[in-house]
């Protein structure tokens, strides 16, 4: 890749690869924060939202198996999606193997809190159950920024040990607190160094509040000690198309184009927008040719399933 596009030297951290709790992925991290917590409360269900092939209500149905609790799954229709099989391949398929309770949804995309998760939830309590509840991508969560801003001290460990500096990190921002944990995290660090969040919502106003709401919320929580400065939260457009979960040919060329050249798997919801975005400020030199670029891989490829038609040649 780094050959191909003839700028910055270009590095991945795989979330897809970090756990072995069905495939993985950005949410895990996040979740690992959030078990204490559930474990504390004595709860008896995780009680989640998300779209229909949502990455994070699959990684819930994961740890909710994990730990031995039952887990009850919104699933809206965000995506306007025409494949046939949309609601039973890839992340859904997979949640109810791990036996979840999947409940479809009839409801647009938004990243705000939704009606039918709290329904849920209060079904549960009403029921004798001890819900446990986690907001669409863990992110509007008191705890929800803290597995990426240890990530961000990860990354510092693996710099010293490969004696690299990633000047540029690149991360693909809908829910907010991948991207905002980064922020706060790195911000500890006090070097040089950019986040930059491709916007894959098409509602790039909603995507930066939340990325900076969040951030702040996190860099109190981290104690780190000072305000965040608006010119650290920065949530880039021009990839995520008009719709959040459609692919436009930017997101496609991304995805072949990183398989052919890396045999990395990238979906089209998420990765394959922000590698689309990676791609143009690599090749433009928004991203300068001396630069180390971080890309974040956030997993999310069993959605690729409900997309097939794409791919056919």
């Amino acid at each position: 890749m780094t050959s191909h596009l003839g700028g910055a030297r270009v590095w991945a951290k795989r979330e897809d690869c970090n756990s072995g709790l069905a495939f993985g992925g950005n949410k895990t991290r996040k979740l690992e924060y959030l078990v204490p917590d559930v474990l504390a409360n004595e709860s008896t269900h995780l009680v989640s939202i998300g779209g229909v092939q949502s990455n994070h209500t699959r990684q819930v149905a994961a740890v909710a198996a994990k730990l031995g609790l039952r887990a009850r799954l919104v699933q809206e229709s965000w995506v306007d999606w025409p494949d046939a099989v949309n609601d039973r391949v890839g992340n859904i398929q997979l949640s109810r193997i791990m036996g979840a309770q999947v409940q479809l949804t009839d409801a647009d995309f938004d990243i705000g809190f939704k009606q039918s998760w709290q329904n849920a939830w209060e079904e549960i309590r009403a029921e004798g159950g001890t819900p446990y509840a986690i907001p669409a991508g863990a992110s509007d969560h008191p705890l929800g920024g803290l597995g990426f801003a240890n990530w961000a001290h990860e990354v510092a460990q693996q710099e010293r040990e490969l004696g690299v500096f990633f000047d540029t990190v690149v991360v693909c921002s809908v829910t907010g607190s991948t991207h905002a944990g980064m922020i706060a995290g790195f911000a500890e660090q006090q070097r040089p160094r950019r986040v930059l969040g491709i916007d894959a919502s098409a509602k790039i106003d909603g995507t930066r509040g939340q990325v900076g709401k969040i951030a702040r919320a996190t860099a109190e929580r981290i104690e780190l000690g000072r305000e965040l400065r608006d010119e650290e939260i920065t949530v880039l457009e021009g990839w995520a198309g008009e719709h959040y979960g459609i692919p436009v040919d930017s997101t496609l060329e991304a995805i072949r184009l990183t398989g052919r050249l890396e045999g990395v798997i990238l979906d089209p919801v998420y990765e394959g927008k922000s590698m689309a975005g990676l791609i143009d400020l690599v090749t433009t030199g928004e991203i300068g040719p001396d630069s180390n670029v971080l890309y974040a891989h956030l997993g999310g490829q069993p959605a690729l399933n409900a997309y097939s038609a794409l791919f056919r040649d």
